[in-house]
Protein backbone atom coordinates (compact mmCIF):
# COMPACT_ATOMS: atom_id res chain seq x y z
CA UNK A 1 0.00 0.00 0.00
CA UNK A 2 1.00 3.41 -0.49
CA UNK A 3 2.83 5.21 2.15
CA UNK A 4 1.15 7.87 4.65
CA UNK A 5 3.74 10.35 5.16
CA UNK A 6 5.21 13.43 3.49
CA UNK A 7 7.39 11.29 1.37
CA UNK A 8 4.27 10.29 0.39
CA UNK A 9 1.43 9.95 -1.48
CA UNK A 10 1.66 9.75 -5.36
CA UNK A 11 -1.85 11.04 -5.62
CA UNK A 12 -4.26 12.29 -2.87
CA UNK A 13 -5.53 9.13 -1.38
CA UNK A 14 -9.68 9.30 -1.30
CA UNK A 15 -10.98 7.50 1.33
CA UNK A 16 -14.97 7.27 0.66
CA UNK A 17 -16.33 6.88 4.32
CA UNK A 18 -19.20 4.11 4.83
CA UNK A 19 -19.02 4.69 8.32
CA UNK A 20 -22.29 3.14 9.44
CA UNK A 21 -24.31 4.36 7.05
CA UNK A 22 -24.71 0.50 6.30
CA UNK A 23 -27.55 0.69 9.56
CA UNK A 24 -25.97 -3.08 10.18
CA UNK A 25 -27.24 -4.58 7.06
CA UNK A 26 -24.44 -6.84 5.16
CA UNK A 27 -25.82 -6.96 2.15
CA UNK A 28 -25.93 -2.90 2.14
CA UNK A 29 -22.34 -2.92 3.34
CA UNK A 30 -21.07 -4.53 0.74
CA UNK A 31 -22.88 -2.82 -1.97
CA UNK A 32 -21.03 0.28 -0.52
CA UNK A 33 -17.93 -0.94 -1.00
CA UNK A 34 -18.97 -1.95 -4.74
CA UNK A 35 -19.92 1.97 -4.87
CA UNK A 36 -17.07 3.42 -3.96
CA UNK A 37 -14.97 1.26 -6.01
CA UNK A 38 -16.78 2.18 -9.06
CA UNK A 39 -16.28 6.11 -7.99
CA UNK A 40 -12.46 5.28 -8.25
CA UNK A 41 -11.75 6.03 -4.41
CA UNK A 42 -8.45 4.28 -3.00
CA UNK A 43 -10.10 3.27 -0.07
CA UNK A 44 -13.56 2.01 1.48
CA UNK A 45 -14.06 2.83 5.57
CA UNK A 46 -16.13 1.34 7.99
CA UNK A 47 -16.26 1.68 11.73
CA UNK A 48 -15.64 -1.26 14.13
CA UNK A 49 -16.55 -1.32 17.67
CA UNK A 50 -18.53 -2.56 20.39
CA UNK A 51 -21.35 -0.48 21.80
CA UNK A 52 -20.65 -1.83 25.45
CA UNK A 53 -17.16 -1.02 25.02
CA UNK A 54 -17.79 2.40 23.46
CA UNK A 55 -20.71 4.21 25.46
CA UNK A 56 -22.12 3.65 28.85
CA UNK A 57 -26.10 2.87 29.11
CA UNK A 58 -26.78 6.44 29.77
CA UNK A 59 -24.81 8.09 27.30
CA UNK A 60 -27.08 10.98 25.32
CA UNK A 61 -26.69 11.24 21.46
CA UNK A 62 -25.52 13.87 19.70
CA UNK A 63 -28.62 16.90 18.94
CA UNK A 64 -28.01 15.84 15.23
CA UNK A 65 -28.23 11.78 15.82
CA UNK A 66 -31.20 12.65 18.06
CA UNK A 67 -32.63 14.48 14.47
CA UNK A 68 -31.71 11.85 12.14
CA UNK A 69 -32.87 8.61 14.92
CA UNK A 70 -35.01 9.95 17.36
CA UNK A 71 -34.85 9.20 21.23
CA UNK A 72 -33.29 6.15 22.93
CA UNK A 73 -30.18 6.04 24.21
CA UNK A 74 -26.95 6.36 22.08
CA UNK A 75 -25.89 2.68 23.39
CA UNK A 76 -29.12 1.30 21.37
CA UNK A 77 -28.39 3.34 18.63
CA UNK A 78 -24.71 1.60 17.97
CA UNK A 79 -25.66 -1.50 18.66
CA UNK A 80 -28.02 -1.98 15.85
CA UNK A 81 -24.74 -0.29 13.96
CA UNK A 82 -22.19 -2.88 15.10
CA UNK A 83 -20.72 -5.09 12.41
CA UNK A 84 -19.69 -8.68 13.55
CA UNK A 85 -16.39 -9.97 13.20
CA UNK A 86 -17.67 -12.39 10.41
CA UNK A 87 -19.01 -9.20 8.56
CA UNK A 88 -15.81 -8.08 8.71
CA UNK A 89 -14.05 -10.92 6.77
CA UNK A 90 -16.80 -10.94 4.19
CA UNK A 91 -15.87 -6.88 3.36
CA UNK A 92 -12.72 -7.62 3.31
CA UNK A 93 -12.55 -10.37 1.29
CA UNK A 94 -15.24 -8.02 -1.29
CA UNK A 95 -12.75 -5.32 -1.23
CA UNK A 96 -9.99 -7.20 -2.55
CA UNK A 97 -11.87 -8.27 -5.34
CA UNK A 98 -13.04 -4.94 -6.18
CA UNK A 99 -9.34 -3.68 -5.75
CA UNK A 100 -9.91 -1.32 -3.53
CA UNK A 101 -8.29 -0.53 0.09
CA UNK A 102 -10.29 -2.16 3.39
CA UNK A 103 -10.30 0.27 6.23
CA UNK A 104 -12.09 0.48 9.22
CA UNK A 105 -11.88 2.52 11.95
CA UNK A 106 -11.37 1.19 15.72
CA UNK A 107 -13.21 2.53 18.28
CA UNK A 108 -11.63 0.79 21.40
CA UNK A 109 -8.48 -1.70 22.01
CA UNK A 110 -10.26 -5.35 21.44
CA UNK A 111 -11.62 -3.62 18.46
CA UNK A 112 -7.57 -2.34 17.04
CA UNK A 113 -6.11 -5.58 18.41
CA UNK A 114 -8.60 -7.46 15.97
CA UNK A 115 -8.24 -5.49 12.75
CA UNK A 116 -4.45 -5.41 13.15
CA UNK A 117 -4.24 -9.50 14.32
CA UNK A 118 -6.21 -10.40 11.55
CA UNK A 119 -4.26 -8.54 9.04
CA UNK A 120 -7.73 -6.66 7.82
CA UNK A 121 -6.13 -2.97 7.38
CA UNK A 122 -2.85 -1.58 5.83
CA UNK A 123 -3.05 1.17 8.07
CA UNK A 124 -5.13 3.26 10.96
CA UNK A 125 -7.26 5.65 11.30
CA UNK A 126 -7.77 7.46 14.14
CA UNK A 127 -11.24 9.31 14.54
CA UNK A 128 -11.45 12.72 16.02
CA UNK A 129 -13.28 11.50 19.10
CA UNK A 130 -10.53 9.29 19.84
CA UNK A 131 -7.72 11.82 20.07
CA UNK A 132 -7.52 12.64 23.71
CA UNK A 133 -7.41 8.33 24.31
CA UNK A 134 -4.36 7.62 24.80
CA UNK A 135 -3.90 4.07 25.94
CA UNK A 136 -5.55 3.79 21.97
CA UNK A 137 -3.23 6.39 20.21
CA UNK A 138 -0.25 4.82 21.90
CA UNK A 139 -1.33 0.88 21.41
CA UNK A 140 -1.94 2.08 17.60
CA UNK A 141 1.71 3.70 17.26
CA UNK A 142 3.04 0.62 18.81
CA UNK A 143 1.44 -1.46 15.91
CA UNK A 144 3.89 0.49 13.69
CA UNK A 145 1.22 0.72 10.55
CA UNK A 146 0.88 4.03 9.02
CA UNK A 147 -1.83 6.68 11.36
CA UNK A 148 -4.21 8.63 9.98
CA UNK A 149 -5.87 10.79 12.96
CA UNK A 150 -8.51 13.00 12.49
CA UNK A 151 -8.35 16.75 15.28
CA UNK A 152 -12.08 17.46 14.82
CA UNK A 153 -12.47 19.03 18.24
CA UNK A 154 -9.30 19.79 18.99
CA UNK A 155 -7.34 22.37 20.29
CA UNK A 156 -3.42 22.85 19.00
CA UNK A 157 -2.20 21.52 22.74
CA UNK A 158 -4.58 18.20 22.32
CA UNK A 159 -3.03 17.88 19.01
CA UNK A 160 0.61 18.14 20.66
CA UNK A 161 -0.04 15.94 23.09
CA UNK A 162 -1.72 13.19 20.92
CA UNK A 163 2.05 13.20 18.89
CA UNK A 164 4.04 12.67 21.68
CA UNK A 165 1.89 9.92 22.87
CA UNK A 166 2.24 8.22 19.09
CA UNK A 167 6.19 9.17 19.35
CA UNK A 168 6.50 7.01 21.98
CA UNK A 169 4.87 4.50 20.95
CA UNK A 170 6.73 4.41 17.68
CA UNK A 171 10.29 4.90 19.09
CA UNK A 172 9.57 2.19 22.11
CA UNK A 173 8.81 4.59 24.82
CA UNK A 174 6.31 4.08 27.79
CA UNK A 175 3.86 5.91 28.49
CA UNK A 176 4.38 6.48 32.35
CA UNK A 177 7.14 8.69 31.55
CA UNK A 178 5.23 11.10 29.06
CA UNK A 179 4.63 14.39 30.73
CA UNK A 180 1.17 15.17 30.47
CA UNK A 181 1.21 18.69 31.10
CA UNK A 182 -0.64 20.87 28.57
CA UNK A 183 2.62 22.23 26.84
CA UNK A 184 3.55 24.58 23.65
CA UNK A 185 2.48 23.11 20.26
CA UNK A 186 5.80 21.50 18.96
CA UNK A 187 6.50 20.04 15.65
CA UNK A 188 6.93 16.48 14.44
CA UNK A 189 8.93 16.82 11.43
CA UNK A 190 10.04 13.11 11.89
CA UNK A 191 6.88 11.31 12.07
CA UNK A 192 5.75 12.89 8.83
CA UNK A 193 7.05 9.53 7.04
CA UNK A 194 4.27 7.45 9.44
CA UNK A 195 1.56 9.63 10.21
CA UNK A 196 -1.21 11.86 8.46
CA UNK A 197 -3.06 14.43 10.22
CA UNK A 198 -6.85 15.42 8.61
CA UNK A 199 -8.25 19.05 9.76
CA UNK A 200 -12.08 18.41 10.46
CA UNK A 201 -14.53 20.05 11.74
CA UNK A 202 -16.93 17.64 13.84
CA UNK A 203 -20.56 18.52 12.91
CA UNK A 204 -22.98 17.42 10.79
CA UNK A 205 -23.18 18.55 8.52
CA UNK A 206 -20.77 21.31 8.92
CA UNK A 207 -21.57 25.10 7.92
CA UNK A 208 -19.06 26.45 5.42
CA UNK A 209 -18.34 29.24 7.52
CA UNK A 210 -17.61 26.68 10.36
CA UNK A 211 -14.87 25.43 7.35
CA UNK A 212 -11.98 26.73 8.66
CA UNK A 213 -9.79 24.75 5.71
CA UNK A 214 -6.87 27.05 6.42
CA UNK A 215 -6.67 25.34 9.66
CA UNK A 216 -5.14 22.17 7.66
CA UNK A 217 -2.05 24.76 6.18
CA UNK A 218 -1.51 25.79 9.39
CA UNK A 219 -1.39 21.78 10.90
CA UNK A 220 1.35 21.58 8.31
CA UNK A 221 3.74 24.33 9.18
CA UNK A 222 2.34 23.75 12.95
CA UNK A 223 3.38 20.60 13.42
CA UNK A 224 5.78 19.52 10.20
CA UNK A 225 3.69 16.24 9.22
CA UNK A 226 1.50 15.65 6.20
CA UNK A 227 -1.99 16.78 6.57
CA UNK A 228 -5.18 16.03 4.49
CA UNK A 229 -8.97 16.51 5.10
CA UNK A 230 -12.07 14.73 6.66
CA UNK A 231 -15.22 16.74 5.50
CA UNK A 232 -18.57 16.45 6.87
CA UNK A 233 -20.00 19.46 4.80
CA UNK A 234 -22.75 19.14 2.25
CA UNK A 235 -21.96 18.69 -1.24
CA UNK A 236 -18.06 17.98 -2.75
CA UNK A 237 -17.19 21.55 -3.05
CA UNK A 238 -14.83 21.82 -0.02
CA UNK A 239 -13.75 18.49 -0.02
CA UNK A 240 -12.04 19.38 -4.00
CA UNK A 241 -10.57 23.07 -2.36
CA UNK A 242 -8.95 20.89 0.24
CA UNK A 243 -7.02 18.75 -2.35
CA UNK A 244 -5.92 22.64 -4.17
CA UNK A 245 -4.60 23.70 -0.86
CA UNK A 246 -2.39 20.61 -0.29
CA UNK A 247 -4.81 17.44 1.03
CA UNK A 248 -2.63 14.18 0.78
CA UNK A 249 -5.67 12.51 1.92
CA UNK A 250 -9.39 13.37 1.19
CA UNK A 251 -11.89 11.49 3.69
CA UNK A 252 -16.27 11.79 2.79
CA UNK A 253 -19.15 10.34 4.26
CA UNK A 254 -21.22 8.25 1.95
CA UNK A 255 -24.28 6.84 1.58
CA UNK A 256 -26.17 4.82 -0.97
CA UNK A 257 -29.56 6.66 -0.13
CA UNK A 258 -29.57 10.08 2.17
CA UNK A 259 -33.11 9.44 3.11
CA UNK A 260 -31.92 5.95 5.03
CA UNK A 261 -32.74 5.90 8.70
CA UNK A 262 -29.34 6.42 10.67
CA UNK A 263 -27.06 8.96 12.62
CA UNK A 264 -25.11 10.30 9.32
CA UNK A 265 -26.99 9.58 5.89
CA UNK A 266 -28.22 13.64 5.73
CA UNK A 267 -24.29 14.67 6.19
CA UNK A 268 -23.56 11.92 3.77
CA UNK A 269 -22.58 12.27 -0.47
CA UNK A 270 -24.72 9.99 -2.45
CA UNK A 271 -22.86 7.50 -5.40
CA UNK A 272 -23.25 10.33 -8.09
CA UNK A 273 -21.54 12.79 -5.79
CA UNK A 274 -18.78 10.58 -5.06
CA UNK A 275 -18.22 9.81 -8.39
CA UNK A 276 -18.06 13.66 -9.36
CA UNK A 277 -15.73 14.27 -5.79
CA UNK A 278 -13.06 11.43 -6.85
CA UNK A 279 -12.71 13.06 -10.53
CA UNK A 280 -12.59 16.77 -9.61
CA UNK A 281 -9.98 15.76 -6.90
CA UNK A 282 -8.08 13.97 -9.77
CA UNK A 283 -8.72 16.74 -11.95
CA UNK A 284 -7.47 19.33 -9.24
CA UNK A 285 -4.44 16.94 -8.73
CA UNK A 286 -3.73 17.05 -12.50
CA UNK A 287 -3.74 20.58 -12.62
CA UNK A 288 -1.64 21.30 -9.80
CA UNK A 289 1.77 20.41 -11.59
CA UNK A 290 4.60 20.96 -10.70
CA UNK A 291 4.86 24.31 -9.71
CA UNK A 292 7.66 25.41 -12.07
CA UNK A 293 6.65 28.38 -14.70
CA UNK A 294 7.14 27.94 -17.83
CA UNK A 295 5.35 27.28 -21.70
CA UNK A 296 2.85 24.32 -21.61
CA UNK A 297 3.48 21.81 -24.88
CA UNK A 298 -0.04 22.42 -25.40
CA UNK A 299 0.12 26.25 -25.67
CA UNK A 300 3.57 26.64 -27.22
CA UNK A 301 1.60 26.19 -30.98
CA UNK A 302 -0.73 28.87 -30.14
CA UNK A 303 2.02 31.57 -29.28
CA UNK A 304 2.87 32.64 -32.74
CA UNK A 305 -0.91 32.92 -33.21
CA UNK A 306 -1.63 35.14 -29.90
CA UNK A 307 1.25 37.01 -29.78
CA UNK A 308 3.12 39.30 -32.05
CA UNK A 309 5.33 40.76 -34.62
CA UNK A 310 7.46 43.86 -35.40
CA UNK A 311 5.65 44.84 -38.87
CA UNK A 312 6.24 47.62 -41.55
CA UNK A 313 3.04 49.88 -40.57
CA UNK A 314 3.56 51.45 -44.42
CA UNK A 315 5.78 51.23 -47.29
CA UNK A 316 9.59 51.53 -45.61
CA UNK A 317 11.91 52.24 -48.14
CA UNK A 318 16.12 51.14 -47.37
CA UNK A 319 17.79 53.79 -45.53
CA UNK A 320 14.45 55.45 -43.93
CA UNK A 321 14.45 56.08 -40.11
CA UNK A 322 12.19 53.51 -38.26
CA UNK A 323 9.75 55.42 -36.40
CA UNK A 324 6.22 55.64 -34.44
CA UNK A 325 4.47 56.21 -37.67
CA UNK A 326 6.19 53.69 -40.52
CA UNK A 327 6.66 50.59 -37.05
CA UNK A 328 3.49 48.27 -37.07
CA UNK A 329 2.84 45.67 -34.14
CA UNK A 330 0.48 42.77 -34.93
CA UNK A 331 -0.13 39.01 -35.53
CA UNK A 332 1.28 36.72 -36.23
CA UNK A 333 3.93 36.25 -33.50
CA UNK A 334 7.18 34.09 -34.47
CA UNK A 335 8.69 37.32 -36.12
CA UNK A 336 10.45 39.75 -34.42
CA UNK A 337 9.63 40.46 -30.85
CA UNK A 338 7.91 44.30 -30.05
CA UNK A 339 10.65 43.73 -27.18
CA UNK A 340 12.84 45.12 -29.57
CA UNK A 341 10.54 48.54 -30.92
CA UNK A 342 12.99 50.80 -28.78
CA UNK A 343 15.78 49.89 -30.41
CA UNK A 344 14.51 50.00 -33.91
CA UNK A 345 13.86 53.85 -33.09
CA UNK A 346 16.11 56.18 -35.11
CA UNK A 347 18.15 53.32 -36.70
CA UNK A 348 17.69 52.80 -40.73
CA UNK A 349 15.68 50.25 -42.78
CA UNK A 350 18.48 47.94 -43.83
CA UNK A 351 16.47 47.31 -47.38
CA UNK A 352 12.92 47.75 -48.70
CA UNK A 353 9.48 46.77 -46.78
CA UNK A 354 5.91 46.60 -47.91
CA UNK A 355 3.74 47.19 -45.16
CA UNK A 356 2.56 44.22 -43.15
CA UNK A 357 6.09 42.64 -43.77
CA UNK A 358 8.10 41.44 -40.50
CA UNK A 359 10.92 43.24 -39.82
CA UNK A 360 13.98 41.54 -39.75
Amino acid sequence: SPPVGDEALSKVFIIAEAGVNHNGDLQRAVAMVDCAAAAGADAVKFQTFKAENLVTAQGPKAAYQQQATGTGSQLEMLKALELSQGDHFVLAQRCREKKIEFLSTPFDLPSLRFLVDEGLINRIKIPSGELTNGPLLFAAAQTGKPLIVSTGMAHPEEIAMALRVIDAGLSGGHPSALSFALESPTRFDHLAPSIILLHCTTAYPTPMNEVNLRAMVTLKNQFGTAVGYSDHTQGITIAIAATALGAQVVEKHFTLDRHLEGPDHRASIEPGELIAMVAGIRDVEAALGDGNKRPRSSELENAKVARKSLLAAIPIAKGTLFDANNLAIKRPGGGRSPMDYWSLLGTPAQRDYQPDEPID
